[in-house]
């Protein structure tokens, strides 16, 4: 794909219900910009996929769509195994829908662990974010303020390859805020919100500790000057993600699982407190 090409596949992740970011695309495209396939019959774009390889040894699959009208024809066929050659010797990881998660065994990927989307509002949150004090905030600054290899290096822990670039686009993106915490000076996690098709998206939330991750998921929430809604992409194997979600009465509204053809990375789940994306890992 070309970079306006990519933007056509967001729209249709947002016509699928997928509820992209607004300004996602250019830190998609730094992620790998030849890891996104536009299939075309005559003039006509009919399908995508993107298959991005962050190294010789791992890269991530998503973006898999085929227009409605061309479904069951076999295009989205084409699109996989080109998919698939792009990234031949990596272990490939995905977000697998429900309805898709068979088909994706038969190709050689196994199911890792689930991911669940929760929604709630930012009204939800008024009264926690209402009892926040400046006290309670002197360990939260912008990620602006901390150096970038300092965060690329925290971040290395929650990704099975590096992913640099994409990264310093990504907590940048317009109209997002993005922030760090830290415990005796030393990052200690971060977060970033951004405004999607459907309201606003926590992606991602990691943090060393549950207190932390709570304290990093209301400020983010309390950034949002709107009456908005809100939604985070949960490991389900974290047992305390889990629970900050529910204390808040957040509602699950979708579900993926992730596999790999390989082995599962050793990443640490339980200070994965939301998921960066669904699309690109």
């Amino acid at each position: 794909m070309t970079r306006s090409e990519l933007d056509l596949a967001i729209a249709w992740a947002a016509q699928e219900g997928w509820s992209p970011g607004f300004h996602d695309a250019d830190s998609y495209y730094k992620a790998d910009p030849n890891g996104f396939l536009m299939g075309y019959l005559g003039d006509e774009p009919i399908a995508c996929i993107s298959v991005i390889k962050y190294d010789d040894s791992f890269g991530f699959l998503g973006f898999y769509i085929v227009k409605p009208t061309y479904r069951g024809q076999g295009y989205g066929m084409q699109m996989w195994q080109a998919g698939l050659r792009y990234l031949d010797a990596c272990n490939i990881g995905l977000d697998g829908v429900v309805e898709q998660q068979e088909n994706y065994k038969k190709s050689g990927f196994e199911l890792a662990y689930g991911n669940i989307r929760f929604a709630g509002n930012t009204s939800d949150f008024a009264h926690a974010n209402k009892a926040l004090t400046s006290a309670e905030t002197i360990d939260l600054v912008p990620l602006a303020e901390i150096p970038f290899p300092t965060l690329d290096a925290y971040d290395r822990a929650f990704f099975p390859a590096i992913r640099s670039e994409f990264t310093q686009q990504w907590i940048t993106q317009k109209d997002s805020h993005a922030l760090g915490v830290l415990h005796d000076g030393v990052l200690s996690g971060y977060g970033v919100i951004r405004p999607t098709q459907d309201g606003y998206k926590i992606a991602p939330l990691f943090a060393e500790t549950p207190e932390l991750a709570e304290r990093l998921f209301l400020h983010l929430i309390a950034l949002v000057k709107d009456d908005a809604a809100i939604f985070i992409d949960v490991p389900n194997v974290n047992k305390a993600g889990m629970e900050l979600v529910k204390r808040f009465d957040m509602t699950p509204c979708f579900e993926t699982a992730r596999m790999y053809t390989g082995n599962a990375p050793e990443l640490p789940l339980s200070k994965t407190f939301g998921v960066t994306s669904f699309e690109i890992g």
